[in-house]
């Protein structure tokens, strides 16, 4: 890998983590255009950016956790089941799941005809949208985690599967994203402390190519940084549906490259 290599990777892990899109579908995908090898250091890499786009969130909403500290306890109802099945799926998931453009482009279909079919029923009035972070209870942030625990599955996407069942359950959408980045601190720092330990012989031999994870990481950061605050402002005045038509337009690009 190369530094071009590692700010275009910074850009689309900032660009695609928090939007309901699926990061680890487009790292996949971008990989695989740009010819990059899925060497131990690449797996190491990718999981090293991540770092950079939670620092984002931390930064941007270290304030609200510290004024509304009983959101602290939902999000740990809500990270239990998905810390369960992740652990325990955890050599599926590396092994079979990531190697299949079949499942990932499928997962990117499903869920964006779900975000089309939501918002209908949003706009009929069927969903009515009147929750509030605050007044979750610990059933409901349970029940958030049983969503976010779907997305073992690339394609499906953290964020957009929390969104998801958030917004089923009445949230409203800057809610749900809300909660989707505060969320996704522990699961995805949770994630990533695992996948470091299992490959922590790369810390010492990633050294010499500091410059490359730098690289990666902060330009992760400020992406993520600049895409969270746009992200939360485009919620409040538009729907998903944009984000589905997208899904389904790149998963259907993917099952045909597969031809």
């Amino acid at each position: 890998m190369n530094l071009l290599q590692s700010l275009i990777l910074g850009i689309i892990e900032g660009l695609t983590e928090f939007l309901p899109i699926s990061s680890t579908a487009h790292l996949i995908i971008v990989s695989k255009l740009l010819n990059i090898p899925q060497t131990d250091f690449v797996k190491f890499f990718e999981v090293f950016i991540q770092s950079g786009a939670i620092l984002a969130v931390v930064v941007l909403y270290i304030q609200y956790m510290l004024k509304n500290k009983e959101v602290i306890r939902s999000i740990i109802s809500s990270f239990i089941p998905t810390a369960i099945i992740g652990f325990v799926l955890y050599k599926i998931i590396k092994g079979v799941f990531f190697e299949s453009f079949i499942l990932i482009s499928t997962a990117l279909i499903g869920v964006g005809l779900l975000f089309v079919c939501i918002e209908l029923l949003i706009k009929k009035k069927r969903i009515i949208q009147n929750k509030s972070i605050k007044h979750m209870n610990d059933r409901m942030a349970f029940l958030i985690g049983l969503f976010q625990s779907l997305a073992v599955v690339p394609g499906i996407s953290r964020s957009g599967i929390v969104m998801i069942g958030m917004m089923i359950l009445g949230f409203g959408r800057d809610e749900a994203a809300i909660y989707s980045f505060l969320l996704a601190v522990p699961t995805i720092g949770a994630a990533s402390l695992l996948d470091l330990f299992k490959m922590k012989s790369m810390l010492i031999s990633s050294l010499s190519l500091l410059p490359i994870l730098v690289i990666g990481f902060t330009t992760s950061f400020i992406v993520a940084y600049v895409v969270v605050r746009w992200f939360i402002g485009y919620l409040k005045r538009n729907t998903l549906v944009p984000f589905g038509i997208y899904r389904i337009i790149l998963g259907i690009f993917l099952l045909l490259l597969l031809k």
